[in-house]
């Protein structure tokens, strides 16, 4: 049986969501099927650890999650469901310029589903905003290998 992969989205300008729409689109040519989540609304209840997750996040203001995924980042760290079994990866998005928060959104959506118990999948994968390349297009590259990895389609179950 194939993995369910369900992408997180927490963004403040469409950035990270971008990356996941390019993401969508390059895994479906790979036989994989997502479904994009925006972190709006969302609490632990949406957590199933029979689907595989990948946190796409960009980083705000001094280094917090987008205010879309703040409500679901506060959540987590006060409910502290257990999330044993649950798979994830984290895309997390950020501009070198602010070196001292450089991809915390990210790394604080790592440090939260790993202290409840999640397993994380591969390395995080950062993208520098400054760097000129464009995010949508080196987070879909990274996701395809990462999800050659850690996703099993339907031809290799």
């Amino acid at each position: 049986m194939a993995d369910e992969l369900t992408i997180l989205v927490g963004t403040m300008t469409g950035n990270a969501e971008l990356c996941a729409e390019e993401i969508e689109e390059v895994l479906g040519e790979d036989g994989i099927t997502c479904e994009i989540v925006l972190m709006d609304d969302l609490d632990h209840t949406v957590l199933d650890s029979s689907r595989l997750y990948l946190v796409c996040t960009s980083t705000y203001g001094q280094g917090d999650v987008p205010d879309n995924a703040m409500d679901f980042y506060e959540d987590l760290k006060a409910k502290k469901p257990d999330l044993a079994g649950l798979r994830y990866g984290v895309i997390s998005l950020g501009d070198r310029t602010y070196a001292q928060t450089f991809t915390f959104g990210g790394k604080k959506f790592d440090e939260v589903f790993a202290e409840l118990g999640a397993e994380r999948m591969g390395e995080v994968f950062t993208h520098d905003a400054s760097s000129g390349s464009l995010a949508e297009e080196d987070a879909a590259e990274w996701a395809r290998g990462w999800a050659a990895e850690h996703i099993k389609t339907a031809e290799a179950a």
